[in-house]
């Protein structure tokens, strides 16, 4: 339902015309901080007979976001970052865990209308966008004595954006965002033996939080 709003939103402010701040060529830039924050209840895995439920804690990393604006307000942003790392643990009926660790790359493009014209407090500006998420997942790694590999497939999934822009100066801002990602990633293990073993999903789909500072050009 969350998602849905945020496309919803997207949907009816690419439909409205406004007066435009951010005419069509121009770019931005945004640097900052986000943290991403998994669902709760990330699904359950089940290694050899043992069925275990999967909790991953979330991390801040610094991000990167660059966006051109196609017509008057309309941008197509690609957010980029360095690698969030995210432990997990694995607990079992009878509350034994499984420790492990992974880094994630999560690149997403999103199609973004920027309100303006509206005379909000402060100049406020906000924005709404909707697009597309890939994940890819490294340096995986389960805590354990069994001789397991862990694998974690690549994701595809969609993204929503929404945030404000607070000018300083006339192309200056500070930007308060979120985003939801829809992540979901099949797990595997490769025993001492180089066999494999689906374990099921693991469903992160987090909801993504930051600041940055934005320079227009």
């Amino acid at each position: 339902m969350k998602l849905q709003s945020l496309v919803l939103a997207t949907a009816t402010a690419l439909t409205m015309t406004t007066a435009f701040a951010v005419p069509a060529g121009s770019w931005t830039v945004a640097a900052g901080a986000h943290y991403v924050d998994p669902k709760s209840d990330n699904g359950n895995v089940t290694i050899g007979t043992t069925n275990y439920t999967v909790d991953v804690d979330g991390d801040v990393r610094p991000t990167i976001s660059g966006e051109y604006f196609i017509a008057n307000n309309v941008g197509v942003e690609l957010l980029a970052a360095i690698p969030f790392h995210h432990d997990f643990t694995l607990t079992d009926a009878n509350g034994g865990e499984i420790t492990g660790r992974t880094q994630h790359l999560p690149p997403t493009l999103s199609l973004q209308y920027h309100f303006d014209g509206y005379n909000l407090p402060m100049n406020v500006k906000p924005f709404v966008g909707v697009g597309v998420n890939y994940t890819t997942f490294f340096k995986e790694k389960l805590n354990n004595d069994l001789g397991l590999e862990l694998k974690l497939d690549d994701s595809v999934g969609v993204a929503g954006h929404i945030g404000l822009d607070i000018p300083f100066a006339p192309t200056e801002s500070l930007r308060i965002d979120a985003r939801y990602m829809d992540i979901k990633t099949d797990a595997t293990v490769v025993d001492g033996t180089g066999v494999n073993y689906e374990l099921g999903e693991i469903d992160i789909s987090p909801w993504v939080y930051g600041v940055a500072f934005v320079k227009q050009f």
